[in-house]
């Protein structure tokens, strides 16, 4: 059996056990290691099934995934997400459309601490879709608002994603924190921009809220004080290099610790469900990282990455082309494919690619968590609006689409703006001193 072949074969194979709802981690190890035993040896393959689980489980760096997702969960039990959106509600809650400004940048402050979409939609969902619709707000408006700022969770750093693209690509975990910061920023901005929009169209859409005297507004932002003490810490140590990223995330995991104790809203009970709520993540996202490394060597075997790499590269077609018709290949991967899903698959193959076309790795991870959270909007998957239908079970899923649209278009105009000016995405990491 020839390379391409067994490439060709193991691909099937790998879309037919995800469609038996195989987890992706099994599904890639099982394919990986059924490819190495046919191209390589069966001996081979089974002293990579044994060895390699524990060895790679095992490194140091690896450690940022569970610190990063305790301090999230910690956050969560400390009730910031709470205290974030009553900071926001009082500063722009009297303007048009203010509602669902605030929920946007709640959502974008609370992912600068649990790096979780699911997480930022969740949280967010019950806070702010009740005053929403004591508002009379359209129900398009307000779950879209929901659904499109938990996207924010895995750009704006600590990211989950950012991490697995890190680990997937061999790129430093702190320049592209550094990387989506600025990004992150934008995207909050054109998302807060498109409520302006929408509600002038249909002022209807989005009514305005009572006004919060200037003292109650002091007091909720000094309460919000420790969110900005904490992100500060984290994401400046690590600009500056007073941290390694493993560093900053067992920072941030205790002093998130420290304010969940301070908040006295951190029981036994709560502690232990954190606790619980971290190894389930991290075992999810190690299993994913340890079966994409069972399915790039036997893609490295089939040699359809470099090959293809080679093929792009002598094509007389310019180098933003093949990039447009590379996002517009995730952006339709996006709407059948969960993100996790589509990176782990899709990265070996792609990055030889890019860099072939001589764009920089961490730009190009930044443009495609980008799509990926496109994809989480999108329909029929859609992650995070089951997420808000889940929160907003009353309101139609045609309905909450038709109010992802404009959120969507949003998210369009921030790539054309990262392609456009790609130091949006490499300014900090490119100036950062130290290492991340």
């Amino acid at each position: 059996m020839t390379p391409l072949m067994a490439g060709l074969i193991g691909f099937v194979a790998l879309f037919a056990l995800l469609a038996l709802r195989m987890p992706i981690g099994l599904a890639m190890i099982l394919v990986g290691a059924g490819g190495i035993a046919v191209l390589n040896s069966p001996s081979a393959a089974m002293n990579v099934l044994g060895a390699f689980p524990y060895s790679y489980s095992a490194v140091f760096s690896l450690s940022v995934v569970p610190l990063f997702v305790l301090m999230g969960a910690f956050a969560t039990v400390s009730g910031m997400g709470t205290g974030l959106y009553k900071t926001a509600y009082s500063w722009v809650g009297h303007r048009r459309g203010g509602l669902a400004s605030a929920t946007i940048l709640s959502c974008a402050g609370f992912a600068a601490l649990s790096g979780s979409s699911i997480a930022a939609a969740a949280t967010m969902g019950k806070v702010s879709l009740p005053e929403m619709e004591r508002y009379k707000y359209d129900a398009g408006l307000a779950t879209g608002s929901i659904a499109a700022g938990g996207t924010l969770g895995i750009l704006i750093p600590p990211s989950t994603v950012l991490i697995v693209y890190a680990l997937l690509t061999e790129q430093s975990v702190g320049r592209l924190f550094l990387a989506g910061f600025l990004p992150g920023l934008l995207l909050t901005l054109l998302f807060v921009g498109t409520v302006i929009i929408v509600t002038t169209l249909n002022p209807a859409a989005g009514p305005t809220g009572p006004r919060t005297p200037l003292k109650e507004r002091l007091k909720v932002l000094v309460n919000s004080g420790a969110l900005v003490f904490i992100v500060t810490i984290v994401i400046g140590g690590i600009y500056t290099g007073v941290f390694t990223v493993a560093e900053a995330a067992s920072v941030g995991a205790f002093l998130t610790f420290l304010h969940a104790l301070w908040s006295r809203k951190l029981t036994l009970q709560r502690f232990f469900a954190a606790l619980l709520d971290t190894i389930r993540t991290t075992a999810m996202v190690f299993f994913i990282l340890i079966g994409a490394h069972f399915f790039a060597p036997f893609l490295a075997l089939t040699r359809i990455p470099m090959n293809l790499a080679t093929s792009i590269g002598e094509l007389a077609v310019p180098a933003l082309a093949i990039l447009l018709i590379i996002i517009a290949v995730y952006i339709v991967l996006g709407t059948f494919m969960e993100g996790f899903a589509m990176l782990v698959l899709t990265v070996p193959i792609v990055l030889p690619i890019i860099t072939t076309l001589g764009y920089d790795p961490i730009w190009f991870g930044i443009i495609m968590v980008v799509v990926v959270e496109m994809g989480l909007i999108s329909p029929p998957v859609g992650m995070n609006v089951f997420v808000v239908k889940g929160v907003a079970q009353h309101v139609p899923l045609g309905q909450i689409y038709r109010g992802i649209i404009p959120f969507w278009i949003a998210m369009a105009v921030c790539v054309f703006l990262l392609i456009l000016f790609p130091d949006i995405a490499l300014y900090l990491p490119n100036t950062m001193m130290g290492r991340g």
